[in-house]
């Protein structure tokens, strides 16, 4: 398992890890992301974008790196980081396949991303991903799992992943949307020859929508690797949109509201990986303050309350503005 590297690593930030979902392309929906990129959101411009991020996130002890397919290019930016750096070997990489990028460069797209869990979509962009990652590929998952997804029933595309774990590359899944339990415990029962399928899961989990929590520690328990995403809920838990209960803690710990949110995540005993989805480097550095934050019992309480029913916080979810 490529994420044994972690369980050795000495970094205190080295459980945190660096998405690229908000500087592989130039629209995503994360609050505040209009003052947080370049006016000029050119290929070159968010290329030079994600490497400083990656550059900064490495020196400060960061060792998983994730992108996908739909990201826009950050596959391509990801890959020239590391030619470029070939020293750099104690790096977990992973990406993800399902969806399509389909926005051209733009932030006004009628459709961003289109999603199909089909085998012939993975053939195609696996390939894809190989031409670019290659061999620093270490993890591959399905994009946005969901309890009707096919990919949970397609035999065929189950033996393709096989054949791929039988190559090197752990599979794994992540998963949206307001029935994330039951596409975990789902996943959790794929197996190939008897054997599970699955080797990590990335689910969303903040202090807002908290409903994965017991399917993930099932994973866990299962011997799964858990990642957790949307730690920040899209800029909702940072400054100047955190409720006023995050905040009061922020101010408790004199640290920022999103160091507060991320080490709510990071205090699960079932958290492996705990993404930043940091558009800058100064919002990298904050995020990485997670890990030594110390939250007592009674903020614990206070921050429980604003966990949201799942329906409310996806609907939200889906009304954020592409920026």
């Amino acid at each position: 398992m490529p994420f044994a590297r972690l369980a050795t690593a000495t970094t205190p930030t080295c459980h945190i890890g660096l998405g690229l979902a908000a500087v592989g392309r130039p629209g995503y929906i994360n609050l505040g992301r209009e003052e947080d990129l370049p006016e000029a959101r050119t290929v070159d411009a968010l290329r030079a974008r994600t490497h400083e991020l990656l550059d900064a996130a490495y020196f400060q002890g960061v060792r998983y790196f994730d992108a996908a397919r739909s990201y826009g290019r950050s596959e391509e930016f990801l890959a020239d980081w590391l030619n470029a750096r070939p020293d750099i070997d104690d790096v977990v990489i992973g990406s993800k396949w399902g969806y399509t990028y389909t926005a051209a460069w733009t932030t006004d797209a009628e459709h961003h991303e289109i999603k199909d869990h089909s085998v012939q979509t993975y053939d195609r962009q696996r390939r894809e991903t190989a031409e670019l990652l290659g061999d620093r590929l270490d993890l591959y998952q399905i994009h946005s799992v969901t309890p009707d997804s096919p990919a949970l029933t397609d035999k065929e595309l189950h033996a393709r992943l096989a054949e791929a774990a039988a190559g090197g590359i752990s599979i794994g899944f992540s998963t949206s949307g307001p029935a994330q339990a039951d596409a975990i415990r789902a996943a959790l029962e794929v197996t190939v020859d008897g054997e599970p399928l699955f080797r990590t899961v990335q689910s969303t989990y903040n202090a807002l929508e908290t409903s994965a929590a017991p399917a993930l520690a099932e994973a866990h328990d299962a011997g799964l690797t858990v990642i957790v995403k949307e730690g920040m809920a899209n800029g909702r838990l940072a400054d100047p949109y955190a409720p006023d209960a995050l905040k009061a803690v922020a101010a408790e710990t004199s640290l920022g509201c999103d160091a507060v949110a991320l080490a709510l995540v990071l205090r699960q005993p079932w958290a492996g990986v705990v993404l930043s989805g940091a558009a800058t480097t100064n919002q990298l550095a904050s995020n990485l303050h997670a890990a030594v934050v110390d939250l007592d019992e009674d903020q614990l309480a206070r921050l429980a309350e604003l966990a949201e029913e799942p329906q409310a916080y996806w609907q939200k979810r889906s009304s954020l503005p592409w920026h």
